[in-house]
C-alpha cells in the first residue's frame, strides 16, 4: 500500500489550498493523502465547521477524513491549550492511522508573526528562529508562500474556505501583530519586511542548530556523572565564548534534571564560572548548583 500522508485541515484558506495541492500531487508521487479535522469546541456551530471542511476534503478525494471534537483545557491561555489539544490528536491519529507525515498549512506570514512575537517577548534564537519547515513527522510547505497566494488559490480552485471569526479578535496578540503591527512596518519600512522576518528566522534557525549541536558534543566530553547528579570543570566552560558555556549548561540541567532553565537563570550559573568570588551557588527549581575544587557540581535539591 502506498504510503499516506495527512493534512492538518481547519477549513481556512492556508489548510484548504494546501490539501487542494496535496490531494492533485499526492497519487502523482505515488502518495495517500488524508485529512484530520480538529473541532476545538470554542465556538457556536464548531460542528458543523468541522463537518463542512470533512466535506471539502472527502470532495477532494482525500481518504481517510477524521474529524476529532476536543475539549480545550486552560493551560498557558486559550491559544496554547487549544494548540496543544490540536497536536495531541494529530499525534494520536498519525500514529493509529500509520501516516508517515502531517502537512500543517502556516505560510510566510504566519512565520513573520511568529518572529514578532518572539522577539516582543525577548526570549532568544529559540523564539526569533520561528517554525521549522520540518519537525519530526510534521512539514510545513507553505513557509515560503504568501497568504494572500493561498486565499487566492482557493478562488481559482472554486473552494469556499472558513473565516474564523478568532483571527480578527484583538484580543489575541498574534491578530494584533497580523492586522496592526506588520501592516505599520510594511507602511513605513516598505514592501518586503515579512520576506525578510522569514528569512532572519531561517538564518537564526540555521545557526542555532549548528551552536547546539556543537554544545551537545562538548557538553558529552565534559559532564561527569554521578548518582548525585553531575559535574562541569570550570575551566573548560570558562574558554569557550558565551553562547557556547550557556548552551552547555542549559544542555547539562535538561539532560539530568528535566528542568528547562531561562535565560536569567542560565547567566546565574555562568557568573559561578566568569565572576566567582566565593558566593554559596545557585538554587534552580529542583536543581541546586555549587563551585567545589574546579568544578560546577549540579545536584538534586530536596
Amino acid at each position: 500500500m502506498s504510503p499516506l500522508v495527512l493534512i492538518a485541515l481547519s477549513g481556512g484558506p492556508d489548510s484548504l489550498a494546501l490539501a487542494a495541492a496535496t490531494a492533485f500531487e499526492a497519487p502523482r508521487a505515488g502518495w495517500r493523502a488524508g485529512a484530520v479535522i480538529v473541532d476545538h469546541s470554542l465556538q457556536d456551530g464548531s460542528d458543523a465547521v468541522a463537518a463542512r471542511a470533512a466535506g471539502q476534503a472527502r470532495e477532494l478525494g482525500l481518504d481517510p477524513v477524521t474529524v476529532v471534537r476536543v475539549e480545550v483545557g486552560t493551560d498557558g491561555g486559550p491559544e496554547a491549550a487549544a494548540r496543544a489539544a490540536r497536536y495531541a490528536v494529530l499525534d494520536r491519529q498519525t500514529t493509529a492511522s500509520g501516516a508517515e507525515f502531517v502537512l500543517l498549512g502556516h505560510t510566510l506570514d504566519d512565520q513573520a508573526e511568529t518572529v514578532l512575537l518572539g522577539l516582543a517577548r525577548g526570549s532568544g534564537a529559540a523564539s526569533l528562529q520561528g517554525m521549522a519547515a520540518a519537525s519530526g513527522r510534521y512539514l510545513r510547505p507553505l513557509l515560503g508562500i504568501r497568504r494572500a497566494t493561498t486565499v487566492q488559490a482557493c478562488s481559482d480552485a472554486g473552494l469556499e474556505p472558513w473565516t474564523d471569526p478568532h483571527n480578527a479578535d484583538p484580543a489575541y496578540s498574534r491578530v494584533r501583530v497580523r492586522r496592526e503591527v506588520l501592516p505599520v512596518l510594511e507602511r513605513e519600512l516598505g514592501p518586503g519586511v515579512a520576506e525578510a522576518l522569514a528569512r532572519t528566522a531561517e538564518q537564526l534557525r540555521e545557526d542555532a542548530e549548528a551552536l547546539d549541536g556543537f554544545a551537545e558534543e562538548v557538553a558529552e566530553d565534559l559532564a561527569d556523572h554521578a548518582e548525585a547528579g553531575l559535574s562541569l570543570p570550570v575551566g573548560a566552560l570558562a574558554s569557550n565564548p558565551p553562547a557556547l558555556r550557556q548552551r552547555i549548561i542549559r544542555l547539562a540541567v535538561s539532560g539530568e534534571f528535566g528542568v528547562a532553565l531561562s535565560r536569567a537563570q542560565t547567566l546565574e550559573v555562568a557568573r559561578l564560572v566568569t565572576d566567582w568570588h566565593g558566593q554559596a551557588g545557585v538554587d534552580l527549581p529542583g536543581v541546586r548548583v555549587v563551585r567545589r575544587a574546579g568544578l560546577l557540581v549540579f545536584s538534586a535539591s530536596s
